[in-house]
């Protein structure tokens, strides 16, 4: 898998994972298109022979402290290989670099695999918005990272910081 940086011309295949992934509340194309060319924001692509699996996107105004996971998609096909484990550390390696200090991120109450992901990478629950996630009425659990706690634990773990590409 190759990780680099979304562009405009990802957009085609990025709205078509996007729809696969989430059928009843994906983003419009124009939605898409303006975090992709937003200058506060950090999408990235993954890539296997030639072909999209999947995408994240990190919004970082400059300047501040914390951020958020705007989304994150793997193609079905390429779940469970540690694919989107390798896209949400170069996100927040991203953040570390950008010195920010929180990242923030809103998941499905009913995707338990999304939550293990994120609370294995010390992302700690802080709250619920009940019905957030329409027309499913489905609450958003808000989860919390200290990222200076993980970068010092990636930096303990040298094994464990290495981005897959």
């Amino acid at each position: 898998m190759t990780l680099r940086a979304a562009t405009p011309a990802d957009l085609g295949a990025i709205m078509a994972l996007e729809r696969a992934s989430f059928p009843t509340d994906a983003w419009s194309d124009a939605m898409m298109r303006q975090e992709l060319s937003s200058r506060h924001g950090f999408y990235l692509v993954a890539e296997e022979a030639g072909r999209l699996v999947g995408y994240a996107g990190l919004r970082a105004p400059a300047g501040s402290k914390d951020a958020d996971v705007q989304t994150i998609a793997i193609a079905e096909s390429a779940r469970g290989r540690g694919r989107g484990r390798a896209i949400l550390e170069a996100l927040l390696a991203e953040a570390s670099a950008r010195r920010i200090e929180e990242v923030f991120l809103e998941v499905r109450a009913d995707n338990p695999v999304a939550q293990a992901l994120y609370a294995s990478e010390g992302f700690a629950e802080v709250g619920r918005r009940p019905r957030y996630y329409q027309p499913d009425d489905v609450d958003a659990v808000v989860m919390r990272l200290d990222v200076r706690a993980w970068a010092a634990a990636r930096a303990a773990d040298p094994d464990d910081a290495g981005v897959c590409t």
